[in-house]
């Protein structure tokens, strides 16, 4: 069994992504490309985004800090701690409408 504390995790990665000139920090907790699900904690400096995409499998996002916002075409969903959002099967990005840290967990 291994245990991750989220909260140390987050305040790592914002600590980074406030200083980074790219604005974002991530790092892969749990998972990885040889397997079924990959989760990874992504930091993004307000104002920053992940430019847009689409992902073949299912795909949530957990706002774990600050205010994330997910577009896709014209529709688009707020996050704030706590909430899931289901990433839909289409193309989408994220924005940090404030500072924020998001879980990303992507099953294949």
């Amino acid at each position: 069994m291994t245990k991750i504390s989220l909260n140390a995790v987050v305040r790592d990665l914002l600590t980074h992504a406030r200083a980074a000139g790219s604005g974002r920090d991530a790092t892969t907790v749990h998972g990885g490309h040889d397997r079924s699900l990959r989760q990874t904690v992504i930091a993004l400096r307000q104002g920053e985004h992940i430019h847009e995409h689409e992902h073949p499998g299912e795909v949530t996002v957990h706002v774990l800090y600050g205010w994330a916002r997910l577009v896709a075409g014209p529709d688009s969903w707020d996050g704030q701690p706590g909430d899931l959002l289901v990433m839909p099967r289409r193309r989408h990005r994220v924005e940090a409408v404030q500072d924020c840290a998001l879980l990303f967990t992507a099953a294949r």
